[in-house]
């Protein structure tokens, strides 16, 4: 009598997880699966996946300084990303061009303003895009700004300061909002 019993006790067993197993992965939740890979970076893995330009909030009008909001619900990315937030009508910065910037600076990590030179109440001057003393996400990422722009950019740390340095931790993304104050 306990043999008919296991059996039908194995065959729910079996149907349960058949039925489990049917209802499985689709391959969409990939990005959300963190159990297979090591993260790559010291920053804890979200269950969003990677940020996009959109999921970073940005208030306040060009010419002051703006409060910027960085996700909890996705990783930085791990491209430079840029987004016009407010566009411009004057000339367009090419390379070998003066752009004078002020700028407003989020760490990714901590979420803290690390420099902001509106709150200093000067102007940067950016000489000689694309070669500019500055690191290689402002180089990239300011390249065909508009002189009355206001632009968003998420810089990863290869185009950042990489391992640290300058105030800024190791393998830091860094969130910018920068106004193209003038071109020349």
């Amino acid at each position: 009598m306990q043999t008919p019993a296991r059996l039908v006790a194995a065959a729910v067993v079996s149907l349960s997880v058949l039925a489990t197993s049917a209802c499985g992965d689709s391959g969409e939740d990939k990005a959300s699966d963190s159990s297979s890979a090591e993260p790559t970076s010291d920053a804890p893995v979200a269950a969003g996946g990677e940020c996009t330009v959109d999921d970073i909030e940005v208030a306040g009008e060009f010419g002051s300084a703006p409060t910027i909001t960085v996700p909890d619900d996705c990783t930085p990315p791990a491209t430079l990303l840029s987004k016009d937030l407010v566009t411009g009508t004057g000339p367009a910065a090419e390379a070998g061009d003066t752009v004078e910037t002020n700028y407003h600076l989020v760490t990714w990590s901590d979420k803290e303003v690390l420099d902001s030179s509106f709150e200093r109440g000067q102007t940067f001057p950016l000489e000689d895009l694309g070669n500019a003393s500055v690191i290689d996400g402002w180089n990239q990422g300011l390249i065909g700004v508009q002189q009355g722009t206001r632009r968003l950019l998420v810089v990863p740390p290869d185009l950042g300061y990489g391992q640290g340095g300058n105030g800024i931790a190791p393998n830091e993304t860094l969130v910018f909002v920068v106004d193209a104050v003038s071109v020349s």
